[in-house]
């Protein structure tokens, strides 16, 4: 038996085919397939991309897909991207979850725990000892997404056009992203990101450039960092207390590229959950959050497979 897992992300999208013991046998990637950022042409381009790269020419019919893509537990979303999978064709038997839940998989399997995903968007997802989910976070960048790549960029943004309105201090941020983006002047910046038709994923980069700033010791970019730990802890917050964790012994998982890219963000966020769970384990994923899409893959062929449920 093979299956295929995909983790769909805002900024990648990853595929892998694997045996029934979860040995990974290929791997593909994508860029990201997000619904909202990138429409539903976009996400069956890649998504059918990956499948096709990862399959290859070796002649297997995975069992199972599970297929891992933020807004899958929104009915409306769901109801898309059951569409893509079925127009792809392959005429596989498929499961369709959340990103969060393939993240928390890949990192703690099937007992309790909480994930907190900080990549170009954000959101908090957990489940109990009593198969109950609960989730927060996870509204897109327009009114949400709150910590993440895109939030944290359009905050460096902010500031940048700030100092350079006389309407707040100086930052170095300012050279950071224009060395980054290869302009001489912030009013460049106009032309430059609402000229871009990717800008989502654009304006994410820039969240990379806070960790020098701070290190060069900039109060803004500390501030904004700050911020950003202070919204995802508050989603995980409010998972893990609407969950009945802040009492137990439990793992908390931070996965995406934020948390991979600002170190500081990591020891910001193990310090805010620990204020809520002094018990969690807080530990940044080391593994592909596809791992976790495998493993309920076959669950899923094994019709072992039970979702929590909200």
């Amino acid at each position: 038996m093979h299956v295929l897992g995909i983790d769909a992300g805002g900024t990648k999208t990853v595929c892998l085919l694997a045996d029934g013991d979860g040995r990974i046998v290929a791997e593909a990637r994508g860029s990201g397939a997000n619904l909202q950022a990138a429409g539903e042409l976009e996400v069956e381009k890649v998504v059918h991309g990956v499948m096709q790269a990862a399959l290859g020419d070796r002649g297997i019919r995975p069992a199972m897909i599970c297929l891992g893509i933020a807004g899958a537990d929104r009915p409306e979303d769901a109801a898309t991207v059951r569409g893509i999978m079925a127009r792809i064709g392959l005429n596989i038997p498929a499961i369709i979850v959340n990103d969060a839940l393939v993240a928390l998989t890949a990192g703690v399997g099937n007992v309790p725990g909480v994930v907190v995903v900080a990549g170009t968007g954000s959101i908090a997802y957990g489940r109990n000892a009593a198969n109950r989910a609960a989730r927060a976070g996870g509204w897109g960048y327009l009114f949400g997404d709150e910590g993440a790549g895109f939030w944290i960029g359009r905050a460096v943004l902010v500031a940048i056009v700030k100092q350079f309105d006389g309407r707040g201090p100086a930052t170095k941020l300012t050279d950071l992203v224009l060395d980054q983006l290869h302009l001489k002047s912030p009013e460049e910046l106009v032309h430059e990101i609402y000229g871009d038709a990717a800008r989502p994923r654009r304006i994410a980069t820039l969240a990379s450039l806070v960790a020098p700033a701070i290190d060069a010791g900039d109060e803004i970019a500390t501030r904004i960092l700050d911020h950003a730990a202070a919204e995802l802890g508050a989603a995980a917050a409010s998972v893990i207390t609407r969950l009945d964790l802040r009492d137990e012994a439990f793992t908390t998982v931070l996965s995406g590229g934020m948390f991979r890219g600002i170190p500081r963000l990591v020891a910001l966020m193990r310090d805010r959950i620990r204020e809520v769970a002094p018990r969690s384990d807080v530990r940044l994923l080391d593994v592909e959050p596809a791992v976790g899409a495998v493993r309920l893959a076959i669950q899923a062929a094994s019709g072992e497979l039970r979702l929590a449920e909200y």
